[in-house]
């Protein structure tokens, strides 16, 4: 603690967070003490109408983004509060940027690496503060809440947007472009002795030299240093049943997420997990050593960093083929010596069931299985690019923010494509995150000719932010747009019939069309019991004829040109 400027966390009992309004005013007279290491300002507006902020740290004063990418100089992203409930990650913030304003010894060991901080992301949520949403977690004293102004959990909204926070977010790592990301979190589940626990990109899907380095290099150093520091720290604790005995898998961080959406950029990305059930002040620390740690690997390795996601953009503009959907693989388990509590079973005294408890008087260590590969579960032919209609705005922003390369056609004209049919979609039954995800989709490639209008945009794969587009595009991706409903009218189908006009039209198109007749003898052998129910029988006829077919019905409008 710097006697000068300490923060409030340091000034309190260290199981207080900061205030909103004291982070700010705190960076801001750091900022005007020391204009040549911290340049600190608003880069928006929260939905709630709250500002926004973030930070740059340079040892050698120079800010200019521009400057600072055209010179080749690494740069580390600390984002923080993207959860308020979760909040030591904005106090060691804190400390750890005062402690480099103070110390010429430690601004000076960043060398040409540039640290770039968000201190308070959820300004939301920052400000709806109580002791009682966090349900099983210990201190601090008061937190935020985990949903913004609009009641949306920040952490699932980094593809679809929905808050100004999101696209605030795409458009300053786009824009930055920063080699390795930690965004500081709290975990909840089960209960173990470590404090800290970490989320990394998964190093199977984030691939090319990227992965193997993360595997094989960056993940060791990064244990071994916290096991230095005193902070023995395991991989997040993401149980295969209900315990850590029976061992853990890596957790799938898909785009939703802000590790899964930094690997859309070839972002090496991290989400440290303090225990919840580990006293703040513990937390605090752990995360603070944490951030150091990773930052001090950075400033290390930061040129080799660079030319494995430099290598990694290339191999991926010029790839024949991508994988969109990752499953775990349960075949090749690794070893993980973990340390744990003696799960406990015994009645629950508030319904007929056994409940679990964590005995922390018997404590364990041994070797648990440690599930850390995935495989591919879809692999598309990667296209030359793709088109997208101009009516589609919703996917055109959100490619525009994250920096991706599309042209605009000049005049109509029309062109050989491949479109995907969506064969079936199923849809979750309730709300999650304001859209009604589509988990299962399954579709089908076909081919055909279509006219482009002036105006349409052609996105190409052979640049820097294909990996962003296709798994954005391909509507089988994990979090692509269409899962997340940009695309829902194409589901619908916009004409009807009457069923005593249509009973007549239906057996002519069954004379006439021998294709539709092959279709509705298979489907009423199939479902006999459905040939009582006048509507599942026309419908099926009208749907699958082709005299009244509705070309843009389940026809997903984005086109690859191959």
């Amino acid at each position: 603690m710097h006697p000068e400027m300490p923060t409030p966390y340091e000034l309190g009992n260290q199981n207080q967070t900061t205030l909103w309004s004291e982070c700010i005013a705190f960076y801001q007279t750091l900022a005007q003490r020391f204009p040549q290491v911290l340049r600190f300002e608003q880069i928006g507006v929260s939905d709630g109408g709250i500002p926004v902020h973030a930070g740059v740290v340079s040892a050698d004063g120079e800010f200019d983004r521009n400057i600072i990418k055209a010179t080749g100089r690494p740069v580390f992203f600390n984002n923080n509060g993207i959860h308020p409930g979760e909040p030591e990650g904005v106090d060691a913030c804190m400390a750890m940027v005062r402690d480099l304003c103070y110390q010429p010894e430690l601004l000076a060991a960043l060398g040409k690496t540039v640290l770039l901080f968000v201190p308070l992301y959820n300004v939301d949520g920052a400000h709806n503060r109580s002791n009682t949403s966090r349900v099983n977690q210990d201190g601090p004293e008061q937190f935020g809440f985990r949903g913004n102004s609009r009641h949306l959990d920040l952490n699932r909204d980094f593809v679809k947007c929905d808050t100004l926070n999101a696209q605030i977010f795409n458009q300053l790592l786009t824009s930055w472009d920063p080699d390795v990301m930690v965004d500081t979190h709290t975990s909840n589940g089960a209960d173990y002795p470590y404090t800290m626990t970490l989320i990394h990109t998964q190093a199977d899907k984030l691939g090319y030299g990227l992965g193997p380095f993360l595997r094989d290099t960056m993940l060791p150093h990064i244990y071994a240093q916290m096991e230095a520091r005193g902070w023995p720290t395991c991989p997040y604790v993401n149980p295969v049943k209900d315990s850590p005995d029976d061992g853990i898998a890596e957790f799938l961080e898909v785009p939703r997420f802000s590790t899964g959406y930094a690997a859309l950029h070839h972002v090496i990305g991290f989400m440290p997990e303090t225990h919840m059930l580990k006293p703040f002040k513990d937390r605090y620390a752990s995360m603070r050593a944490l951030v150091d740690v990773t930052l001090a690997f950075t400033v290390q390795y930061g040129e080799q960093i660079r030319a494995l996601r430099a290598a990694a953009r290339a191999q991926a503009a010029a790839a024949s083929e991508w994988t969109v959907h990752w499953k775990l693989d349960e075949s090749r388990p690794s070893t993980l010596r973990f340390k744990g509590y003696a799960a406990v079973r015994s009645p629950s005294k508030l319904g007929n069931y056994m409940r679990l408890s964590y005995d922390r008087s018997q404590p364990w260590e041994k070797d648990i299985a440690y599930y850390n590969h995935f495989v591919p579960d879809t692999t598309v032919r990667a296209p030359k690019g793709y088109v997208i209609p101009q009516a589609w705005r919703e996917a055109i922003e959100r490619l525009q923010w994250n920096g991706v390369e599309m042209a605009r056609f000049d005049e109509a004209s029309t062109i050989d494509a491949q479109y995907y049919h969506i064969k079936a979609v199923g849809s979750r039954p309730n709300a999650y995150e304001g859209h009604m995800y589509h988990d299962e989709v399954e579709v089908e490639a076909r081919t055909g000719s279509f006219t482009v209008q002036p105006g349409d945009y052609f996105v190409p794969l052979k640049q820097d932010k294909a990996r962003y587009a296709v798994e954005t595009l391909e509507p089988q991706g994990h979090d692509s747009f269409f899962r997340w409903g940009f695309f829902n009218s194409v589901l619908e189908k916009k004409e009807a019939y009457s069923d005593y006009v249509f009973e007549d039209l239906a057996m002519e198109m069954l004379e006439t069309e021998p294709e539709l007749k092959a279709k509705f003898e298979a489907w009423k052998a199939a479902h006999p019991e459905l040939l009582s129910d006048q509507t599942k029988v026309l419908d099926f006829i009208f749907e699958n004829g082709a005299r009244h077919a509705e070309p843009e019905w389940r026809r997903y409008p984005v086109l690859s040109v191959f």
